[in-house]
């Protein structure tokens, strides 16, 4: 879709009942790249359910979501440094239902 950008999620929960219900509702919406950092391709209907959801989510004197939008999903050339284990950006692919 020509209309996606690519997202990296961050974030601090505080409390870890909280990092674990952020930690499960981002696995539905991106690929997990580490602890808490995720890359994501959406589009801006998902995006702001996303950013609603995690709202509704977090303790806002506690915690913290940082979405960095990297560009748009088909014409972002990443740059990335990757020590340890192979780094691959998420790609388009088929949904089957």
């Amino acid at each position: 879709m020509k209309d996606e950008h690519l997202y990296v999620v961050t974030y601090g929960i505080a409390d870890q009942k909280r990092w674990r219900r952020v930690f499960n509702v981002m696995n539905g919406y991106g690929e997990w790249l580490q602890l808490s950092v995720f890359q994501c391709r959406m589009n801006r209907q998902r995006h702001a359910e996303l950013v609603s959801l995690l709202d509704g989510m977090i303790h806002h004197g506690e915690d913290h979501v940082l979405f960095v939008d990297v560009g748009p999903a088909e014409q972002v050339t990443l740059r990335v440094v990757s020590l340890g284990k192979e780094f691959e950006p998420v790609a388009r692919e088929p949904v089957i239902v």
